[in-house]
Order: C-alpha cells, then structure tokens, then sequence
C-alpha cells in the first residue's frame, strides 16, 4: 500500500507542480508593465495541458491496477517526445539544460499508448534533468534517441551530461523507495520500469564513458496491419 501511494504521488506531483509554476508564470506577465496578453495566454493553455494530463495519469494508473490492456493509437514516437521536451521547456531552460532529439533510423509509425509512452519518457528526461542540476564544468546536454534494432523493438535512449552514478547500483537504482537525491522518492525509475515491462519491454542504464548516464528501453513495435 505504502509503494501504491507514493507512486500515485510521484506520478500526480509532475504536471500539478507543472500547473503551479504556470500559473505563476501567468501571473507574472498580467503584472508586467506593459502586460503580455500573448504569454499569459500561453501559460493558460498550458495550465489547462498539464490539469488534463494528471487527469490522464489518474485514469492510467486506474487502469494499470485493473490490468487493462494499453490504449494503443497509431503515433509517431518522435511526436510522444516532442510533447514531453514542450512539457518539460521552462524548466530545463532555468536549468541551463539544452535538449536534442535524433532518429538513428527511419521510423514508421507504430501502435503506441500515448500516456504510458509519455510517462516513461517524462520521468526518464526529468531524472536527467535533476542529475546535471549540480554541473558547472561542462554543458548541460540531453539527447534523445530513437531507432528500430532490426528485431521489431522501438528502442528509446536518454543520454545526460550529469552526475551519472557508480556501476555497482546500476539495478539498484530501479527499486522503489531507493534514490541518490537528497529530495527524492525514490520512484520515477522503478514506475518507469512497471510500466515498459507491462508492454513487454525492458528497461535498464548504463554509465557513460566521459559524464553522465544513459537509460534505455525497448518495447515490441505494433504495426498497422
């Protein structure tokens, strides 16, 4: 019961954290002088995506405790992560973070679950936004890619230019309730991980050669018949 509650908590905090620092952001340019109606409006909008997508996260966890099968739509990939760099902009620009997405390999659409599929991409890009929060001697980088290994599995890696971690916890790091950072849950990666084995995937992380780390998944490509 303890593991389900702070997984609902991990889960709902991102995008109402997300509400939050766009509704203050909204109140900032009504205060300007002169005001901007434009961004203001913009940080509404964006209000009104993220209320939705703790909507959408309430609904998937729902369905994850019922076993539902995944709601699965026909998408681009390199859509689902454009949605979460737009998600995740403000705060990786206060962060002096630059974000990249590649396609190694032509990627024809594929049956995705949008808000599964987000999920996993969001927590995976936000720990690596928190592991270069303390870099100073080097770029803050993150790059995404995104490719076929020529076995049907959609592979998705997260490479950062942070902190990385020490080998010996490299399976560690996936349990729940263990974390390295002195505010965490413990979580992100050990829902993540629930959820890309749900869809018959894997997920697991590597030490980079020069800085950082890298996480990586596969999932079985579903295409359109």
């Amino acid at each position: 019961m303890g593991e389900l509650a702070a997984s609902i908590a991990h889960e709902v905090n991102q995008p109402l954290a997300a509400v939050v620092a766009n509704a203050q952001a909204c109140t900032r340019w009504l205060a300007a002088n002169p005001r901007n109606d434009r961004e203001a409006r913009n940080a509404v909008d964006r209000i009104v995506r993220d209320a939705n997508r703790a909507s959408e996260v309430i609904a998937r966890i729902r369905g994850f405790l019922r076993r539902d099968d995944p709601d699965r739509i026909l998408l681009h990939v390199a859509d689902v992560i454009t949605e979460v760099f737009d998600m995740v902009r403000d705060l990786a620009d206060r962060a002096r973070v630059s974000l990249q997405f590649q396609a190694r390999s032509a990627l024809d659409p594929t049956f995705i679950d949008r808000v599964r599929m987000q999920q996993i991409v969001l927590n995976l890009v936000m720990n690596g936004i928190e592991a270069m929060s303390s870099v100073g001697d080097r770029p803050r980088e993150m790059l995404v890619e995104a490719y076929d290994d020529g076995n049907e599995n959609l592979v998705i890696e997260i490479r950062d230019s942070g902190i990385g971690f020490t080998p010996d916890i490299a399976d560690r790091i996936f349990d729940a309730f263990y974390t390295t950072k002195p505010s965490g849950m413990g979580m992100g990666l050990s829902i993540s991980r629930s959820i890309v084995e749900s869809q018959g995937g894997r997920l697991w992380a590597r030490v980079n050669d020069d800085f950082g780390a890298t996480f990586i998944f596969s999932m079985p490509i579903v295409r359109a018949s």
